[in-house]
């Protein structure tokens, strides 16, 4: 699985793209692609119109793109993404949830922030930050955060409260915020899985 990893170094920005879904990843891997296409163009196609130098100007581009995507990947290369918790997202979320809870919105939000950076498919706290946007007043954030994670797999499991959540949004443009109606999330007991987490809007 690592070697399979270590293929993404090939092209430039592609270990980000390919592991992370990364846009910054993208806008490397294609403007790589257009250095590529250009140099190919001039030193083949056009070659008697362009002239040598520029011709090794385009291709001594493209090699120092190469080389210094190459280095910075080597350097942070992309974890790869958790499928569960472990203790440190664990406890990242029962601070967000806590904070949550006792109405520290930018605490809430720095500790999901930091756990979904970590963890991008954590589907609760997905649900728990558009929560978090819509009570703050963020509409157009919370929008998007709750109609991603209804397309993402992860958020299946939470389509009902989805789908409420959409509900109150909606319902805040047309009138007054119903933001202190209590979303209810499962709560975990001593005896359930890890899987399931709790909190309350």
């Amino acid at each position: 699985m690592r070697a399979a990893r270590c293929l993404t170094l090939a092209w430039p920005g592609l270990p980000w793209l390919w592991l992370r879904g990364s846009l910054m990843g993208l806008v490397l891997a294609l403007a790589f692609a257009v250095v590529i296409d250009a140099a190919v163009i001039v030193t083949w196609i056009w070659s008697d119109l362009v002239e040598l130098p520029v011709a090794i100007g385009v291709w001594t581009a493209a090699a120092a793109i190469f080389v210094v995507s190459t280095v910075s990947a080597v350097q942070a290369f992309p974890p790869p993404i958790p499928l569960g918790r472990d203790a440190r997202t664990e406890a990242l979320f029962g601070a967000a949830r806590d904070a949550y809870l006792a109405r520290d919105w930018t605490a809430a939000e720095a500790g999901l922030r930091t756990l979904l950076a970590r963890s991008p498919t954590d589907g609760e706290a997905q649900l728990l930050l558009g929560t978090l946007l819509r009570r703050v007043g963020r509409r157009e954030e919370a929008r998007d955060a709750l109609e991603k994670l209804s397309r993402a797999d992860v958020g299946q499991a939470w389509l009902a409260v989805i789908d409420r959540e959409l509900a109150r949004l909606a319902a805040a443009e047309d009138g007054p915020d119903a933001s202190d109606e209590p979303v209810s999330l499962p709560l975990r007991d001593a005896t359930s899985a890890p899987a399931r987490r709790g909190a309350a809007a």
